[in-house]
């Protein structure tokens, strides 16, 4: 395939993908309405349920905008051969591939950085404050992007180097000893990222011995589920938002309840909510999810190792010398297709596991405090509680507030 063929597949691809993310917008908006639906009779008040109407249409101001502005950017930079100008540039500094690419990346992301940091001040600042959920301060904001700036550049120019190390050295077993690697850091980091990752942005204490403690440690003895490590998080350092999460294999496994959870729920609803987590692992939704991450990285790669070694990958960006750094962007454009096909699959996927968790739930605990959970959860966030058929299909990991009620009462029959 020519250079020329390349670059109006890479302009194609953009096109559409910006243009169907507009049309679930619009189909998103288009669904509320100005009424509570019956659905939601019970669930939200009239006042509530409009004031989760503007917020939602005020974040999704900010990221239309933001969105916008970031696709007419990288289209440009196509275009007018803004990443051949910055390769060449780069390379009056060094030749070598490796540092040639953690500049090229680097000057990239810092750039993509300053460009979207008064959109995330914007919103967390703005529309967040407005409607009383932020409770971030400006040092907080501040150093959180400095200390996700530095773990990038540590984290992820490291893998960059040594991936591009990997590629130089033997380009037929390329793939699968990056794979290889990369598979090792992705089990790592699910069973030390809460431990090693966590806090350095948030403080981590064990849960304190009461009624909750006892309450869990009760559910956890019933389904024969080890469990010794439960921990609060001061999730209201940032967000009045609660929520929980679940992390690690076997003995480094470990719960972690945002302490706005605990005091936004009753001890019932917070249990109800561990035991949906605890029905992932035991359904094995957990392993299942991280081989079938594993496996789609391995196929990304070799995918990646067919045609990284074609000059035309960097001659569609308009650059004079074939780069690993060139190429990665327009794979990384070629690919997001089959990585949207596979994403649709594991929605599917992840919807389902959502309900076998909710009837784990059910059948060991109590699924009227997990529906009230939720229902609260829900409310208390203003989240869109009606959306699109087609916006769920594409971009819901869970099934919608409705759709998990419907089951849970039908399951509790």
């Amino acid at each position: 395939m020519t250079s020329t063929n390349l670059f109006y597949i890479i302009i194609g691809i953009l096109l559409v993908d910006f243009i169907l993310e507009r049309v679930l917008d619009i189909l998103n908006l288009r669904n509320w309405t100005p009424n509570v639906p019956k659905e939601l009779l019970g669930i939200y008040e009239e006042d509530k349920y409009l004031q989760s109407q503007n917020y939602q249409k005020d974040k999704f101001s900010i990221s239309l905008l933001s969105s916008t502005i970031s696709f007419l950017l990288t289209l440009s930079m196509i275009i007018f051969g803004g990443f051949a100008w910055l390769d060449e540039m780069l390379r009056n500094y060094t030749e070598n591939p490796i540092g040639l690419a953690l500049l090229f990346f680097g000057v990239i992301m810092l750039a993509s950085s300053l460009i979207g940091l008064p959109f995330q001040y914007y919103s967390t600042f703005v529309i967040e404050e407005k409607y009383g959920f932020n409770r971030t301060s400006l040092k907080t904001f501040i150093l959180d992007k400095l200390k996700g700036g530095v773990l990038g550049v540590i984290i992820g120019g490291g893998f960059l180097a040594l991936l591009i190390w990997i590629y130089l050295q033997t380009t037929d077993n390329f793939w699968w000893m990056a794979w290889a690697v990369i598979s090792g850091f992705m089990i790592f980091m699910t069973m030390f990222y809460s431990s090693l990752i966590v806090p350095l942005f948030n403080k981590q204490k064990p849960l304190e011995d009461g009624e909750l403690k006892e309450e869990i440690e009760q559910l956890s003895n019933k389904v024969g589920f080890k469990l010794d490590n439960v921990y609060v998080m001061d999730g209201s350092k940032r967000s009045s938002k609660g929520n929980a999460y679940f992390s690690g294999l076997g003995s480094k496994k470990r719960i972690v309840l945002f302490d706005t959870l605990i005091s936004e729920l009753s001890t019932s609803e917070i249990v109800a909510v561990l035991a949906h987590e605890i029905g992932h692992y035991k359904k094995k939704h957990t392993l299942s999810g991280i081989i079938i991450s594993l496996l789609q990285t391995g196929l990304m790669l070799y995918i990646f190792s067919l045609i990284i070694d074609n000059p035309a990958l960097s001659e569609a960006l308009g650059a004079q010398h074939h780069g690993f750094h060139l190429g990665l962007i327009v794979f990384g454009i070629l690919y997001s297709p089959i990585s949207t096909l596979i994403g649709l699959i594991m929605n599917v996927w992840s919807r389902k596991n959502e309900y076998q968790a909710d009837e784990f739930a059910n059948n060991n605990y109590n699924g009227k405090a997990l529906g009230d959970a939720l229902i609260k959860l829900s409310v208390s966030s203003l989240s869109n509680l009606t959306p699109h058929k087609a916006y769920v299909f594409f971009y819901y990991s869970h099934p919608t507030l409705l759709q998990r009620l419907k089951a849970i009462r039908s399951d509790a029959k």
